[in-house]
């Protein structure tokens, strides 16, 4: 099987093509090796996915016929990523929670409650 096509079928990407761009961009490796999207994978070979900021490294194990569900991944392949590179990913989630640059694009919908609360709230101060 393809290793573009296996990494779409255990749901590491969510579309085929986004799979292949990685692959063509270098973010994919098998037993160490940076590989086209053409390249056939085996049992046993080792791939390394970066995404994310996060290099996942797994074992496959088998290869499915057609994408499969989410509870069932853990059947075609073996995840032996690093505890750090997990703990690195749950610190980015955290990191982009609260960060945003100002004057970049148009304000959230928060962004804009904020906004209409204070000119209403300096409107009814005034009166009294």
């Amino acid at each position: 099987m393809r290793v573009d096509k296996y990494l779409w079928c255990i749901r590491y990407f969510k579309t085929r093509t986004i799979a292949t761009k990685a692959c063509k961009d270098g973010k994919i490796r098998v037993n160490g090796d940076i590989v086209k999207p053409s390249r056939e994978i085996y049992p046993m070979d080792k791939i390394m996915v970066r995404k994310n900021q996060v290099n996942y490294e797994l074992v496959v194990l088998g290869t499915p016929d057609n994408r499969i569900g989410a509870k069932l991944v853990d059947i075609y392949r073996k995840d032996t990523t690093p505890k750090e590179a997990l703990q690195k990913l749950d610190l980015l989630k955290y990191s982009k929670d609260y960060y945003r640059k100002k004057g970049t694009g148009r304000p959230t919908k928060k962004d804009r409650r904020d906004i209409d609360d204070w000119f209403t709230d300096d409107g009814d101060d005034s009166e009294e």
